[in-house]
């Protein structure tokens, strides 16, 4: 089983440059063909060590520390199935959209390696290689985001690169100052090297290159300002892509993962997450009701729900961490579902400003339903899945008397509430407006991913409990227990 492991970055890349060199003679349905057929070869990958316990794969034999580990448990299970099942699903729907860009190739082979960045990032045990699956991964979606070479596109890529970059660079310089106290980047290495060794003022200053890099490619507040441009200017697929998975891997899972499998969990650590997650959570929230582009009313409304995610895992505690992995969960099913249906509600109307929509359930009725869907998901209201996840971090918030935090959490609730019954008012009901007269319902590849996730986020919600106990507790479990991860690696050496 070791041996799947490396596919999940090799079958992307190998794609991407197969297409680029054979598509050339077929630009148009070749790409989108052998995409489809990549993202099956890995959902079949995936099913295939699904619940296998946790894989090592050792590249070239070499042991750890010497050599590169890539690392299967159930906390890296858990987003290989959000990074590919999103993926699967938006490539789906890049079939018709794609059709307003001229260069189909290049979108897919992008598209590939922004793929295979993120599944690396995902399962690899080596700080070194996590910058060089971040970087292929990063570099891949600031040229997605320019894709359509307009000035607002390219203006958003830029400031996206900028921001991008700085982040890439607090981060490499984090695990210089790692290698010079331990000498190694594995993983699990360092951490056994720390646990023994604590307290070095190196590493306390890495710790905060690793708070402030990460915490900018998860678009968290004072991060955050490349999100609110960069989400709304990219293609749809690619909008969905980045607040779906993107800004969840890059960003979360890999703070996530260093901190509480690497440096080593801290009360003074974990307070910081609780403080910028309620940050992200008012901030993105209240700017969130000033929007008329429903894009950018999306983007910020990630920076206000990946601060539900922060708290969750800043309270440290199992309901907490249970809450965080589930809202993550839940996030990339209806966030990714909101920017497609922007997507098929733009390419119909030519327009995303909720002052010129109204009607559109008279004149797109699938994509309207699975909006108010997914605006009800991420809203908190039962029986959808936000709403639980939402619940099981404010029971957190109460489990440990921290209510200023709980507070917060129902303030929130409320808001989301609130900007997204105006979408819905504004977007999905009311008169027909001029520009949604001529509208019709999206082409089927696009219909039919928009009504899965839409499934989704129902499924989620009513089967809670069976998700839970066996996808996300296996993964809290994971997450909490440093020594476990220490010794999947060493085992008795």
């Amino acid at each position: 089983m070791s041996t799947l492991l490396p596919l999940f970055v090799a079958i992307p890349i190998f794609s991407a440059l197969f297409m680029l060199l054979i598509g050339k003679w077929d630009k148009r349905n070749f790409p989108r063909i052998w995409s489809i057929l990549t993202m099956i070869s890995l959902i079949a990958i995936l099913i295939a060590i699904w619940d296998k316990g946790t894989i090592i794969h050792e590249m070239g034999g070499w042991r750890p520390p010497y050599g590169i580990v890539l690392i299967k448990d159930h906390l890296s299970q858990l987003m290989l199935l959000i990074v590919n099942g999103v993926a699967f699903l938006t490539i789906i729907y890049s079939f018709s959209y794609i059709i307003r860009y001229e260069d189909y190739l290049r979108f897919f082979s992008l598209f590939m390696l922004m793929l295979a960045g993120m599944n690396g990032v995902v399962l690899t045990g080596d700080l070194f290689n996590l910058f060089v699956f971040l970087e292929i991964a990063s570099i891949a979606s600031y040229a997605l985001v320019g894709y359509g070479v307009g000035a607002e596109e390219l203006e958003a890529s830029f400031k996206y690169l900028i921001l991008g970059v700085l982040a890439s660079i607090l981060i490499l310089f984090g695990i210089g100052m790692v290698y010079s106290v331990t000498g190694s980047v594995n993983m699990a290495d360092v951490a056994r090297y720390l646990l023994n060794h604590p307290g070095n003022r190196a590493i306390l200053m890495a710790t905060g290159l690793f708070l402030l890099g990460f915490g900018l490619k998860a678009g968290l507040v004072p991060f955050h300002a490349w999100l609110p441009d960069a989400h709304p200017s990219a293609p749809a697929p690619i909008s969905a892509m980045l607040s779906g998975v993107l800004i969840k891997v890059l960003g979360i899972y890999a703070l996530a993962r260093v901190f509480f499998h690497v440096i080593g969990i801290t009360p003074l650590i974990a307070n910081i997450f609780v403080v910028i997650g309620g940050l992200s959570m008012i901030v993105g929230a209240l700017m969130g009701f000033g929007q008329d582009d429903i894009k950018r009313l999306f983007a910020f409304s990630s920076i206000s729900q990946m601060g539900y995610v922060m708290v969750g895992i800043g309270l440290g505690t199992p309901l907490g961490i249970i809450g965080a992995l589930f809202h993550l969960l839940n996030h990339a099913g209806f966030k990714s579902l909101l920017f497609l249906s922007s997507g098929s509600i733009e390419g119909e109307t030519g327009t995303r400003s909720l002052k010129k929509l109204g009607g559109l359930r008279n004149k797109m009725p699938v994509t309207s339903a699975s909006s108010v869907v997914a605006s009800l998901s991420i809203s908190g209201v039962p029986p959808f899945n936000g709403f639980w996840s939402k619940l099981l971090i404010l029971l957190a918030a109460f489990q440990v008397g921290n209510y200023w935090v709980a507070g917060v959490i129902v303030i929130t609730a409320f808001l989301t509430l609130g900007y997204y019954l105006r979408f819905q008012k504004n977007a999905i009901f009311g008169n027909v407006s001029e520009l949604v007269e001529g509208a019709r319902e999206a082409p089927m590849p696009m219909v039919v991913p928009v009504v899965l996730f839409a499934i989704v986020c129902l499924a989620f919600g009513i089967f809670n409990y069976s998700l839970i106990s066996n996808i996300i507790i296996p993964a809290k479990d994971t997450l909490l227990d440093q020594a476990g991860y220490i010794l999947s690696i060493f085992g008795n050496m």
